[in-house]
């Protein structure tokens, strides 16, 4: 593979060849940049989740204990 990309110019290593993959895996390269930012947002909304459970459950705990004292 080098012996054939050694006679070539500059720019058929450096633009061409990047171009020609980009267009013929741009679609699956798409999907998976979209699959896995969406994986990523998904993650991020569980954890705001789970800590805003976790807040408000610290935070009733403590305002229940709290009027017993009473």
């Amino acid at each position: 593979m080098r012996e054939i990309f050694a006679g070539m110019p500059w720019w058929v290593k450096w633009i061409a060849v990047p171009v020609i993959a980009i267009f013929v895996f741009g679609g699956l390269i798409a999907s998976v940049v979209g699959f896995v930012i969406g994986l990523l947002f998904k993650l991020l909304i569980f954890v705001v989740l789970v800590g805003g459970l976790i807040f408000v459950v610290r935070k009733f705990m403590s305002s229940s204990s709290s009027r017993g004292d009473w």
